[in-house]
């Protein structure tokens, strides 16, 4: 057990901030070892890889429960719903707000509204990952220097303040008069370009809107409102492409290559794409994944692991791998994506609109299909079958998440459409040897947390309990 929390740690973060220096800053053009103040493009650079690499990090996490993953062992943890402990990605998430914090801060101290937005939008990210893998979670309290055990704030205190701080970054990011403007080379996202930014937070905004589907507070007029301030191309994506080495799910390739686990893709992704859930082979699949050493797309069954008798070394089933556009060592880690909005706009224009929702649903597939390389034809050939064009009359959302979740593929957002839609998609079965009687629809709170935060925690509950915007 550590000794003092990640509460305290951040804290200590934010009083001193100002004076001295963040050692785990993420810059690449400065030396790591040496002590410097934090500047606002230190702040930015860090931020925003950060950011990216909390999309893989979640990513990972759900990627097995919408089962685009699978493990190549039976009755894995994971695969089965049982408790995992994800102290680490908790404590990324806080981390990572910790410098968004800091950065706001300096932000407003030198009247950069680029920066202030920015740093609104980025937190709003953040935050929304970690509450939609565990609900509550500490937000007014958590960088307030006075208090070490933040208290928790509800589901739905959360939903409003990631709202609040994106119609702030909105109108932040409309100014074009900053004090100090975005530097280039320090954001690792966007590159500086204000604009984009503020198409970014409109996305987020659009994307928070079509969360709350199920509930009375659902308004499909505001998210079309919404996504006419958000991304018009593939070339707006929101991606953190700066590594280290590579990127993240690169690593996952490359390790599976190497024979050491992990990466497999799960059965339900690779016969969503290879015909035999839908009767049509999906031409991305190819952009996805490799075929097997037998020529063949075979997925792994969640739950059950490895076929024999290769287990998990023969590579006579899928996995994640570098030939993609999506998972090379240099592909960029998206947070969200044009093809998405254009999938949640049919979703929204669904029920009074029945055009756009069409030319929408359409526009996600060629969106998505450019963005992963698919050839020309081929794209046109998918989009022209009668199982997929099929017109604006015999539309449904049925459809619109069957192929939003293509597009969503290792995203964390995937998980929200997937408990939105009740993980009604053809053939989706329960995990082999799953432990609940139903999907799983949250993560238990971390062990570290507990005992660090214990009396704040909530108390444990099924992982079949419904987020507030669930049920």
């Amino acid at each position: 057990m550590r000794k003092i929390s990640i509460y305290t740690v951040l804290l200590a973060i934010v009083a001193l901030s100002a004076t001295s220096c963040k050692k785990d800053y993420f810059n690449l053009t400065s030396n790591p070892n040496q002590v410097t103040t934090p500047t606002l493009p230190g702040l930015l650079s860090t931020a925003t890889h950060k950011s990216g690499i909390n999309s893989y990090n979640v990513g990972s996490i759900v990627a097995v429960y919408v089962q685009y993953t699978a493990n190549p062992g039976a009755a894995a943890s994971s695969d089965i719903y049982q408790i995992v402990d994800y102290s680490g990605t908790w404590d990324a998430l806080y981390y990572a707000m910790a410098d968004i914090h800091d950065m706001k801060d300096l932000a407003i101290a030198k009247g950069s509204s680029e920066y202030r937005g920015v740093a609104n939008v980025l937190w709003a990210y953040n935050l929304n990952l970690a509450a939609d893998l565990w609900g509550s979670i500490p937000y007014k309290e958590s960088f307030n220097p006075t208090i070490l055990t933040p208290k928790y704030d509800t589901q739905e205190e959360i939903y409003a303040a990631g709202l609040t701080l994106l119609d702030s970054a909105i109108i932040e990011l409309t100014k074009t008069d900053a004090t100090l403007k975005l530097q280039a080379s320090s954001d690792l996202i966007h590159g500086g370009d204000r604009a984009k930014w503020l198409k970014t937070a409109n996305a987020l905004k659009a994307r928070m809107l079509i969360k709350v589907s199920k509930t009375a507070s659902y308004k499909p007029a505001d998210v079309l409102t919404t996504l006419a301030g958000a991304y018009t191309a593939n070339a707006d994506d929101a991606g953190m492409a700066s590594f280290q080495l590579r990127n993240n799910w690169a690593g996952v390739a490359v390790s599976n290559a190497a024979n050491t686990l992990g990466g497999w893709l799960s059965e339900q992704l690779i016969d969503h794409l290879n015909g035999v859930t839908y009767g049509i082979l999906d031409p991305r699949i190819a952009k996805i994944t490799d075929k097997t050493v037998n020529g063949t797309y075979i997925g792994t069954v969640n739950g059950a692991g490895n076929r024999p008798p290769g287990a998990n070394t023969t590579k006579d089933e899928c996995y994640i791998t570098v030939n993609s556009p999506w998972t090379s060592p240099t592909a960029p880690l998206l947070l969200v994506t044009y093809a998405e909005l254009k999938f949640i706009e049919a979703e929204a224009a669904f029920g009074t609109d029945p055009t756009r929702a069409y030319n929408a649903y359409l526009a996600g597939i060629r969106a998505n299909m450019d963005k992963l390389q698919v050839a020309a034809a081929d794209r046109d050939a998918y989009l022209a079958s009668p199982i997929v064009a099929v017109g604006a009359a015999n539309l449904t959302k049925t459809l619109i998440f069957k192929e939003k979740y293509v597009a969503t593929y290792l995203n964390p957002e995937a998980w929200n459409d997937v408990r939105r839609n009740n993980y009604q998609y053809k053939d989706f079965t329960l995990p082999q040897n799953a432990v609940l009687t139903t999907f799983i629809r949250r993560l238990e709170y971390p062990s570290l947390e507990r005992s660090e935060n214990g009396p704040n925690v909530p108390p444990s509950v099924p992982l079949s309990d419904r987020l507030w915007w669930d049920k």
